[in-house]
């Protein structure tokens, strides 16, 4: 019994914060739209990579 005198306070405010991120969430439109991320995986992305411009060239890549 005194065990639960311990854990019903600690699952009240697990709860209590499971309900206050799920406001929150819902306040700062996180759902708002769910099929992008859910469709982004299907199409290309039509910008280019990163790494795809050309590397300069060292030095040390002259001295044969």
């Amino acid at each position: 019994m005194a065990s639960l005198m311990i854990l019903l306070p600690i699952a009240l405010v697990f709860f209590g914060l499971a309900v206050f991120l799920f406001w929150w969430s819902v306040g700062n439109e996180q759902f708002e739209d769910l099929d992008r991320e859910g469709e982004r995986i299907l199409f290309d992305e039509d910008t280019k990579p990163r790494n795809s411009a050309p590397q300069p060239k060292r030095d040390s890549d002259n001295d044969a």
